[in-house]
């Protein structure tokens, strides 16, 4: 039982169930939100239910969006015979962030993950190779994460795509700009030298 308000109590319970999200840091979002006025309250409760009911995923590449197809998909400014395959949908943000990448995308909604029973027809594999035979795309590049499940789906990725008469490229890894060579691990050096390019 709590010494405080059971209805303050909820909602740091609340925000401590979000990723990321510690108890300490769920205290200080809840009091935030006390001590808001009550149009911002408001405003923030409004954005959560908004983003439930109003959110969907493109029907093309499977991003999130508020209508379908995406605005990238849609769009007469992108190269639509380059596609970029993705884990999730942040992932098309980290790259839209960056600003360069003119091509479409395909969201997977995964990877590989036999432990969790997540396997090729769990993800959107099917659509990306439908994709690949219908709508003109000359280049797939595959930009999962560089973890075990990622590198697994990215080499069947390339299995399947190959025979089909389109280019497949691996984005490339290694250090990161700023980064010191000392810090970086066994397999990010190993990835690095993999990837030089000559200057």
């Amino acid at each position: 039982m709590t010494n405080t308000s059971a209805t303050l109590e909820h909602l740091i319970e609340q925000f401590a169930k979000l990723p990321g999200i510690g108890k300490k840091t769920a205290y200080r979002l809840a009091y935030h939100v006390l001590q808001a006025p009550v149009d911002s309250a408001r405003s923030l409760a409004d954005a959560i239910i908004a983003v439930k009911e109003k959110i969907r995923f493109c029907s093309v590449c499977f991003n999130v969006t508020d209508d379908d197809p995406c605005p990238i998909c849609r769009s007469t400014d992108r190269d639509t015979s380059l596609v970029c395959v993705v884990e999730e949908p942040h992932d098309v943000l980290a790259f839209e962030r960056a600003g360069t990448y003119r091509g479409v995308y395909h969201v997977l909604g995964g990877v590989f993950s036999p432990l969790d029973g997540i396997g090729p027809d769990e993800l959107k594999i099917g659509e990306l190779v439908k994709r690949v035979k219908d709508d003109g795309i000359n280049e797939v590049i595959i930009a999962t994460n560089p973890t075990a499940e990622g590198e697994t789906t990215a080499v069947y990725l390339a299995k399947i795509l190959r025979p089909l008469g389109v280019s497949v490229s691996r984005i490339a890894r290694g250090l990161p700009m700023g980064g010191d060579v000392e810090y970086a691990d066994a397999n990010t050096v190993l990835r690095a030298l993999e990837g030089r390019t000559e200057i």
